[in-house]
């Protein structure tokens, strides 16, 4: 499989994607390693991220495919407690080092696409 810089793909329909709601996860190649990431929407808008806190590398939901906080603002690590803004994923509160790695989504035609980049590839089957 020939992957070009910045190649779509499907991930979605937006609808799938609920304000505050449960994340949907999916599965890309960070730095050569298969990684789970994870797609939410906030304020309207869909967003992406590795599921690895920037704290330690581990994953973060406290239930499956459970990111947000009680008030539905922020993005927890049920490990640390580290809290991440959902649509920067830059870290706001709790032991951070840096923020979140965001994975490029667009949405057209009722469909969420990922994006790659130089650093996030599709899994190959």
């Amino acid at each position: 499989m020939t992957i070009e810089p910045s190649q779509s793909f499907p991930l979605c329909a937006s609808a799938d994607l609920q304000e505050g709601s449960l994340a949907l996860p999916f599965d890309v190649v960070y730095a050569g390693q298969s990684c789970r990431a994870f797609a939410i929407r906030f304020e309207g808008r869909a967003h992406a991220y590795l599921n690895r806190c920037a704290h330690v590398p581990m994953e973060m939901d406290y239930q499956e495919n459970r990111f947000f906080d009680d008030s539905g603002r922020w993005l927890l690590c049920a490990t640390h407690g580290a809290t991440y803004a959902p649509d920067t994923g830059t870290c706001v509160a709790g032991p951070c080092r840096g923020g979140l790695v965001k994975i490029e989504l667009s949405e057209r035609d009722g469909m969420v696409h990922w994006h790659t980049a130089r650093h996030i590839q599709p899994i190959e089957f």
